[in-house]
Formats: C-alpha cells, sequence, structure tokens
C-alpha cells in the first residue's frame, strides 16, 4: 500500500469526516492516520508584494543570452 495525501476541511461542527477506498486487496489491513493542520495559504495582493520585495536585488551575476543556433528553413505553407 502507498502512501496517501489527502486534503479535508474541518466542518462547521468541528468535525472531520474523511472516507477513503482502499479497495478489496487491502481489506483487513491495519492502517495509521495522521493530522496535520495545513498551513494557512494567503493570496492577497500585498504578500504578493511583499514576497516580490523580499526577492528584488538577490540576483547576483551577469544576465547573458547563450547562442541561439540556427533556425531551420522550412517549405512556404500553400
Amino acid at each position: 500500500m502507498n502512501r496517501m495525501i489527502l486534503k479535508s476541511k474541518v466542518g462547521s461542527d468541528g468535525v472531520l469526516q474523511v472516507a477513503i477506498p482502499f479497495g478489496l486487496a487491502n481489506a483487513n489491513r491495519e492502517v495509521q492516520v495522521t493530522i496535520d493542520p495545513a498551513q494557512p495559504r494567503s493570496d492577497a495582493p500585498s504578500d504578493y508584494s511583499a514576497w516580490l520585495d523580499s526577492i528584488a536585488g538577490r540576483w547576483q551575476g551577469d544576465f547573458e543570452r547563450p547562442p541561439q543556433g540556427v533556425a531551420e528553413e522550412r517549405e512556404p505553407l500553400q
């Protein structure tokens, strides 16, 4: 049996309900369930701006574009 990661949400009643089909081949097998609270994710524009500000100026080195080679010549479309 392979490790599975399932994301679910606790209901408004404070109860987490999870149904995981394992298949008949895994019937009567013992499993271990670990509950880890998910980290809150913020898509707020201010968070993006803060992230962008945090990476500004970190590039060290030169910007260069290596040779691109020669483009293949094709027959014109008809």
